[in-house]
């Protein structure tokens, strides 16, 4: 992942390498429209979990996000995206 200032990126190759390890086939493609979206969607994913773990531990009181923080706010993450 990499950091500009504050912008969130993923580095196309990678994500690109993601999605071919999924494939059943060899022969399967992906076009460089699906990893610049898919890179996108990683990113918003990303930006999204970070904004409600930090309000997650400002509900609690904390001045540090914890690995906990995270996980209370996952299930409902993973069920809006």
């Amino acid at each position: 992942m990499a950091n500009a200032g504050n912008e969130v990126a993923f580095k196309k190759e990678t994500v690109s390498k993601l999605l071919t390890r999924s494939f059943k086939e060899d022969k399967t493609k992906v076009s460089s429209d699906a990893v610049i979206l898919v890179a996108e969607l990683l990113k918003v994913f990303v930006e999204e979990a970070t904004r409600r773990a930090v309000k997650q531990a400002d509900s609690e009181d904390c001045d540090t996000i914890d690995i906990e923080h995270f996980e209370k706010i996952l299930p409902q993450l993973l069920l809006d995206f």
